[in-house]
């Protein structure tokens, strides 16, 4: 019997940027050499448009170039979620502090000095690209998490699309209130993984919603704590961890499951509240019609009033929708 052969790995991608073509052409044969696929550019809009066709597992980038610096695309790319997690080495001159300190400002992994070395060139890229593997390791398991969380919502027809229309929503709130990338991937992950502990729920429960028994309920009433456990492992979901235990609290202490009050709640877990409750509201449940938008606002307002939801958030998020349409 034939042996089966271990599916071949593709060859690591690598760009160069670098406005000095004979710079370029030695860094790209160098890696050649050593099994890389290299793609190179003279500028940072040509660079940008490569990576937007196909990010790269590693840039290596000249700090010195017409138009745009490496500095400001190494920045640009850091401040980009889809790009952020692309390892960057600057290449710079030996004597360039200066221009080494903004790099390290705009988020450069690591840097190469001109001239460039072979051995030391091999030695980076080699680090480089266990980090990346590590980072996709990462983002496969959170990929993973969110199929779940989806597949949590997919056992009742009545909430398909919930998740998204969250994560959506939830980002849509946080920009309107200027906050940072950081807290903005914190709810859009927290949009799909929130309800992740209702696997656990049983579909019987799951789907009556309202009528429940006390047994019942206790069972319901666990979902928050499971959920964050479940994902707890995951340090890149650290910031999530809030939204996910506490987003069934209320502001006067009457939520679960630790019967936070106020500003105890964070505030990340506040903001999903309020468009989590929109949400519900909007869609038809077994056991309540699908509301208008109007009315959806209105109840979410005499929650406010009702001790259930931050009065300020709920403010906020009106005059956010009164905004989008008018727009």
């Amino acid at each position: 019997m034939e042996a089966i052969q271990p599916p071949q790995r593709k060859p690591a991608r690598i760009l160069v940027v670098d406005d000095n073509q004979d710079n370029a052409f030695v860094t790209r044969e160098l890696l050649r050499s050593a099994g890389y696929e290299v793609h190179t550019a003279e500028n940072a809009t040509r660079a940008e448009k490569l990576i937007r066709q196909n990010p790269p597992d590693v840039i290596l980038l000249d700090v010195v170039m017409p138009g745009k610096s490496g500095i400001e695309l190494c920045r640009e790319l850091k401040n980009d979620p889809v790009t952020r997690l692309i390892p960057v080495v600057m290449i710079t001159g030996l004597t360039d502090r200066d221009d080494k300190i903004r790099a390290i400002e705009a988020g450069a992994d690591d840097f190469l000095n001109k001239p460039i070395f072979p051995e030391e060139l091999f030695a980076r890229v080699r680090s480089l690209l266990r980090l990346k593997e590590f980072t996709d390791e990462l983002e496969s398991a959170e990929d993973v998490l969110c199929t779940l969380a989806l597949s949590v919502e997919s056992r009742d027809p009545y909430t398909s699309g919930h998740c998204e229309r969250l994560a959506k929503y939830a980002c849509q709130m946080g920009q309107h209130l200027q906050l940072s990338a950081n807290e903005l991937v914190a709810l859009r992950r927290g949009g799909y993984l929130h309800d992740l502990g209702k696997i656990t729920v049983p579909d019987e429960i799951l789907k009556q919603g309202s009528n429940l028994t006390t047994a019942q309920w206790e069972i319901m009433r666990q979902h928050p704590v499971t959920g964050e456990s479940i994902c707890r492992p995951l340090k890149s979901l650290r910031d999530v961890l809030p939204i996910i235990r506490h987003h069934h609290e209320h502001w006067d202490g009457s939520g679960y499951p630790d019967g936070l009050r106020g500003e105890e709640i964070p505030l990340l877990a506040r903001i999903l509240q309020v468009v989590d409750v929109y949400d519900a509201i909007r869609t038809i449940r077994p056991y309540k019609p699908a509301q208008s938008h109007e009315q959806a606002l209105q109840l979410i307002l005499n929650g406010a009033e009702g001790g259930l939801w931050d009065p300020t958030l709920v403010r906020l998020f009106l005059e956010m929708m009164a905004r989008r349409q008018a727009a």
